[in-house]
């Protein structure tokens, strides 16, 4: 890997390597190494002026750009994108920025899990695999400090902070945004502006996060933003759980508890697939799983339980996110929810306590989609 420098630096020493490698897939020919020759040849931008010269040689050779946008500490669910964006692009870039402004004042910006080395040596690996297959490239990883993505005001977490932010209402209002009031202003504006610097033909974000999914299309159809946004499915470890970047905080018994939001899905999902339609049959389930789930923590001592709130289960339209009480069975809906683990009570010598100590209240969200259904 090679990293592009500071701003100021000459087109020579930024990507003169880069346009000589890119020349190598004119006409969208990809061009192989054997596995035993191979390099990771991905450039690390730091600043959006050497990007946009990297990008630009892009363009004049014809290439297809995929965007993956993370804050890092990557899992199997953020390689699935990059795996996607490699299949239906000949260049992916990915950005590893950890956004200040889609976390609320009293959130969990400072500790969110930084881990830049081993994101690293899990996109050489995907790339080897990617080279290996004949796919499209992980050709450069965006980087960027807070300085650079908000040059002009530090960047604000208050509701009423002031700066350039970008508004999708009142969608942002709902579900999440219901109770992370600042979240999607955050998503929304940061999303903007790594658009604006990277100019990808496609974006890819995971559909665990189905809320900004549906913020980031409705943005990118408001605003005319040329560009395609892909939705890769969410991947799930063998129990159910949703892979997320803050399920490092969990350690072994609320990561044992944990569950139950999937749980509580999934069983609403199977009343929506015998044919119920109406908000109180479907939803029974679910709310029946985690009242259960509560019920038998709060029976247990505090060194063997692992407590939790529900914030919320949801049912809604797929378009607005409005709560629906009967689902159109032509539209389908959206199975959504969120819980709050609670901070590990009396943890033991030697215990599993995760990233933290298991100090801090682990939030965990989740959906399915309930699909339209054809007559």
């Amino acid at each position: 890997m090679r990293v592009a420098r500071a701003l100021g630096s000459p087109v020579s020493a930024v990507s003169a390597h880069k346009y000589s490698h890119i020349q190598q897939f004119r006409g969208n020919r990809i061009i192989t190494r054997s596995i035993s020759a191979f390099k990771s040849e991905f450039e690390i931008f730091n600043d959006v002026q050497p990007l946009r010269l990297f990008r630009r040689a892009l363009l004049q050779s014809d290439r297809t750009v995929g965007l993956v946008p993370t804050m890092g500490a990557l899992h199997d669910g953020h390689l699935s994108l990059v795996r996607m964006a490699a299949a239906e692009n000949s260049d992916v870039v990915v950005t590893i920025y950890v956004n200040p402004t889609q976390f609320g004042v009293n959130e969990d910006l400072a500790t969110y899990p930084k881990t830049w080395k081993e994101d690293l040596k899990l996109l050489e690996s995907v790339d080897r695999e990617l080279a290996s297959a004949g796919k499209g490239r992980i050709t450069a990883i965006f980087a960027p400090s807070t300085r650079t993505m908000y040059p002009s005001l530090p960047p604000s977490s208050e509701v009423d902070g002031k700066g350039s932010f970008v508004t999708i209402t009142p969608i942002a209002e709902l579900l999440e945004g219901a109770s992370r009031p600042v979240f999607f202003r955050g998503v929304a504006t940061v999303c903007m502006k790594l658009f604006n610097i990277v100019q990808p033909e496609r974006v890819y974000f995971g559909q665990k996060d189905v809320q900004q999914t549906v913020i980031i299309r409705r943005m990118v159809q408001d605003f005319h933003l040329p560009l395609e946004v892909r939705i890769g499915e969410t991947k799930r470890e063998e129990d159910g759980l949703a892979m997320s970047s803050r399920n490092v905080y969990l350690g072994a018994r609320r990561r044992e508890v944990a569950v139950v939001l999937s749980q509580a899905l999934f069983g609403a999902e199977a009343q929506y697939l015998k044919g119920k339609r109406s908000r109180a049959d479907i939803l029974w389930v679910a709310n029946d799983v985690v009242n259960k789930r509560m019920e038998r923590q709060e029976g247990l001592m505090p060194e063997k339980r692992a407590k939790f709130e529900v914030d919320y289960i949801s049912l809604a339209d797929p378009e607005s996110l409005e709560e629906v009480e009967e689902v159109d069975p032509s539209k389908g809906a959206v199975l959504s929810g969120a819980i709050k683990m609670q901070p590990l009570e009396d943890p033991q010598d030697g215990e599993d306590c995760g990233l933290g100590g298991g100090i801090g209240t682990v939030r965990l969200i989740d959906n399915i989609i309930l699909k339209p259904v054809t007559v």
